[in-house]
């Protein structure tokens, strides 16, 4: 009986170790089948090659098996740590489009690959890169407006708010879809907000008149910025102006929207007006020259978008205050009511390199939560108009809430002084080494059934949108 016994126990220890050396070989397999062509390709072709190509903000390219392969232990080390892709926001609180997100098995796949030696996979047909049309992100524009003569950024260390006029005429009036801002200076372009001026017949007879320029913080009030660039009527009246056409901010992708939602109407005659465009301080001179893409609708837009923004600048007021004293670490809270049903369709949280994380939520008037947006670990390099993956409702009488956490301390790396001082947003200055606590909104108003409308992106064409 004891004999018997051993012999079953050996047999059932010969069986565990063999099926364990099975498991073993299986893995061993596994990690040498990875593949560039085969596995690895697709993951880095549609989370990296976005931006890791020329003229992007990547700073090196990561397209071809070369490129991946040279990269290979920085890309496991970034990725790992969750420095990249770039995506702030939690998307276990609310999810958008585009998400830059690597599943856990991705990242596996990756390292996988490195540790097996970045087989190429050469066995297998190579993947081809993704096709992307040279100046924009979206297709291949109608018309392309270009600042005429290239702006100089003085070496001097000194922020800069621009208001800049590029005026167009076209040969009649028509209707866009989008525009799209394309930096020529990525580096130093912090900011900008687009808008159309669009002149009417016999208003303007010279739109190409006066200066193209003016650093708003010397000619010190708006009014002042466009009689020097001569953006009235000749009469000395306002035109129409069509605000927010476009915004840039670091690592925005322009948001294409599903066909009668958004656009503009365009009449022949007007000018892209830059209004507070922001270029970092640099200590050696640069210069900018900037383009705009403009994306023609063949019919009117059904639904222009609506904007509004909290905080900073906007419609409700900061508590406390946006004073941050040196060695504190403080929370500031904004909210505003929302007297109208309204359908939500992208949020831009937005703060300065004080940020640390920032909430936003609704609270509609029977009580529930609807959450927006949640950045646990803020990062002023990756600011994001984040659009929702349907539109979403928020009932009249809701309370949108935003929750911002600033760190002036000397264990903030981003802070710009070193011992921290007292860091203000009062006033609205839109310095980097000043704070700003904003969060953007763009809407539309309610209509029955927007909550089931997909705001996932439309095909792009080589032709431009379709």
């Amino acid at each position: 009986m004891n004999l018997h016994r051993i012999s079953l126990l050996t047999v059932c220890f010969s069986v565990v170790i063999f099926m364990m050396a099975l498991i073993g070989c299986s893995l061993q397999t596994s990690k040498s089948d990875v593949t560039f062509n085969g596995d690895i390709a697709v993951i880095i072709h549609q989370q990296c090659t976005p931006c890791h190509r020329p003229g992007e903000a990547g700073p090196f390219n990561l397209i071809s098996y070369e490129d991946v392969k040279k990269k290979a232990k920085t890309i496991v080390k970034v990725i790992q740590s969750g420095l990249m892709p770039p995506w702030p926001a939690d998307p276990t609180y609310q999810s958008y489009i585009g998400e830059r997100i690597l599943s856990e098995r991705e990242k596996q796949l990756i390292a996988e690959w490195v540790e097996a030696g970045c087989p190429e996979g050469s066995h297998l047909p190579a993947p081809p890169p993704p096709v992307y049309p040279q100046g924009s992100q979206l297709g291949k524009p109608d018309l392309v407006i270009t600042m005429e003569e290239p702006f100089i950024i003085p070496g001097d260390n000194r922020d800069r708010f621009m208001v800049i006029k590029v005026p167009y005429e076209l040969e009649r009036d028509t209707f866009l879809k989008m525009v799209e801002y394309v930096p020529g200076n990525r580096a130093l372009s912090h900011h900008v907000n687009g808008h159309i001026i669009q002149y009417a017949d016999h208003q303007k007879k010279n739109i190409f008149e006066g200066k193209r320029w003016v650093d708003r913080e010397q000619a010190g009030t708006l009014d002042s910025c466009y009689q020097y660039i001569s953006l009235l009527n000749d009469d000395g009246t306002y035109p129409l102006l069509t605000p927010s056409v476009f915004n840039y901010l670091p690592g925005v992708v322009p948001q294409i929207y599903p066909e009668g939602i958004g656009g503009y109407r365009l009449k022949k005659k007007g000018a892209i007006l830059m209004r507070d465009l922001h270029y970092g301080p640099t200590p050696v001179e640069q210069s900018d020259k900037a383009s705009i893409n403009l994306f023609f609708s063949p019919g009117p837009p059904r639904r222009p978008f609506l904007e509004t923004q909290l905080g900073t600048l906007g419609i409700s007021e900061i508590v406390p205050p946006l004073v941050i004293p040196p060695d504190t670490v403080m929370k500031f809270v904004t909210r505003a009511v929302i007297h109208n049903d309204i359908s939500l369709v992208t949020i831009n949280p937005h703060m300065h390199l004080l940020g640390k994380s920032f909430l936003a939520y609704a609270i509609t008037a029977a009580g529930d939560t609807i959450p927006l947006v949640r950045i646990r670990k803020w990062d002023f390099r990756w600011q994001y108009f984040y659009t929702f993956k349907k539109m979403l409702r928020i009932p009249a009488g809701s309370t949108i809430v935003a929750e911002g956490w600033f760190d002036n301390t000397r264990n903030n790396p981003n802070n710009p002084f070193s011992p921290p001082r007292e860091i203000t947003g009062l006033g609205g200055s839109m310095r980097t080494t000043d704070e700003m606590f904003q969060l953007i909104l763009t809407f539309l108003p309610y209509e029955q059934g927007d909550e089931n409308i997909s705001l996932e992106p439309e095909m792009v064409n080589k032709k431009g949108l379709n």
